[in-house]
């Protein structure tokens, strides 16, 4: 039996956070998962400027390096367009500028599949002594003992014994469930398909993601992420709630809406699909839950803190990789792993991400009223304050100082 402080359990973008915060505190770990590397995992595909932020604030030399790394391309925002086709681009930097071009020096944001930037943060992970990995481990049973879990996996042929336990094993996680009974909500999720094109026309200069919020999909939308080779991840993402309601065949409305709108129509007129149509499901961070535990805590997808509004996880899975690392330190420095101690994790993870998470649940909820989401979409193309505090959402992640003035508010209702 292998013996550990902290066993981290999953290998995404938040568990492979987690390891290499706790490796820059020179804190060992064992992180385990069921997959070989590289693997495939269906997403949207967006890297928002949350996500260089993190990594910058685990290790600038891992940020350095993915800004390097030739598998990505390039985004410098995001581009939304309400149910009455009203379009509002959004930098990813609250500086950003199309027109002197002075943007084209720093980007901020990118677009990569995911199997590429997953195996970047495993390669990082393999460069650094304090972190064992073990690929290929399908975890089975947790049990809580007096001292630390002991983690079960390949029917008992592996087995490691941690004085605490990082989740990072994604939304259908066994101990998400089964231990913090925390459980699917279908007016909390979302249900999501994925597809590969070639060849979109229309694409924005500078790379924007594109989210339309079209009649016949809401409250969700259609999405058009461009990657390199003029390739285009293309998706549809509903609330399971409306799903459910209408009874709604995802892959028949995204490909309805390819063949037939007028805009997509056109725009697809050469594309060509070069994979197959995949689904999958997005825990949303709209409602606050009790993260931590005994000896535990969740993070990224495990812990449901996917962006209610624009369906965003990697950055908000490096964030809470990040603090559940630095929560770990503290425990192990006190020797206190207890509920009581940990729930200092839950804390920072709101404290931090609370804001925002709010905020995309309220926009969320818009979408409900169309005309009063299009009005909205109106006024922000003219409104320098409401398009910065869109921008911050996917650029600084803390908009606790923004929020929290009234001056903010001045600003937001009369600068046009």
């Amino acid at each position: 039996m292998l013996e550990t402080k902290v066993c981290i359990v999953g290998a995404g973008p938040a568990g492979t956070a987690a390891a290499l915060q706790l490796a820059q505190l020179n804190i060992d770990c064992i992180i385990v998962d069921k997959a070989v590397f590289p693997r495939d995992k269906v997403c949207g595909d967006g890297l928002s400027g949350k996500v260089i932020t993190a990594l910058n604030r685990i290790d600038p030399a891992i940020a350095t390096r993915l800004k390097e790394a030739n598998f990505k391309l390039n985004s410098w925002g995001v581009t939304f367009v309400s149910p009455a086709r009203h379009s509002l681009d959004v930098g990813y930097r609250p500086d950003y500028n199309s027109k002197d071009g002075s943007h084209k020096e720093t980007p901020i944001g990118y677009v990569c599949k995911r199997m590429d930037f997953d195996n970047f943060l495993v390669d990082e992970v393999k460069r650094r002594k304090e972190i064992q990995l073990h690929e290929n481990v399908n975890i089975e049973s947790y049990e809580l003992t007096s001292d630390g879990y002991i983690v079960t996996g390949n029917k008992g042929s592996f087995q490691v014994k941690a004085q605490l336990l990082i989740i990072a094993n994604g939304a259908h996680s066994s101990f998400t469930k089964n231990v913090a009974n925390i459980t699917i909500e279908h007016k909390h999720y979302v249900a999501g398909i994925r597809a590969y094109y070639k060849n979109i026309s229309g694409n924005n200069p500078d790379n924007f993601i594109e989210l339309h919020f079209l009649k016949s999909l809401l409250p969700g939308y259609f999405w058009i992420f461009p990657l390199p080779n003029g390739e285009a991840n293309v998706g549809v993402g509903v609330l399971s709630e409306a799903v459910r309601k209408k009874k709604m065949n995802l892959k028949k409305s995204m490909l309805d809406i390819i063949e037939n709108d007028p805009v997509f129509k056109e725009r697809f007129k050469n594309a060509e699909l070069t994979s197959s149509i995949e689904g999958y499901g997005l825990p949303l961070g709209s409602k606050k839950r009790v993260i931590s535990g005994e000896r535990y805590m969740l993070v990224g997808d495990a812990a449901f803190l996917i962006d209610p509004f624009t369906g965003e996880g990697i950055g908000n899975g490096l964030y809470s990789g990040r603090l559940a690392a630095l929560e770990a330190a503290e425990a192990i420095r006190a020797n206190d792993f207890s509920a009581a101690k940990l729930a200092h994790y839950d804390a920072e993870v709101y404290r931090i991400m609370g804001p925002e998470l709010r905020l995309s649940h309220r926009l969320q909820k818009l979408v409900n009223f169309p005309w009063l989401f299009n009005t909205l979409m109106k006024v922000s193309s003219r409104n320098k304050q409401l398009q910065e505090l869109l921008s911050c959402m996917f650029y600084e992640v803390d908009l606790r100082k923004k929020l929290a003035k009234p001056s903010f508010y001045l600003k937001l209702l009369f600068n046009r």
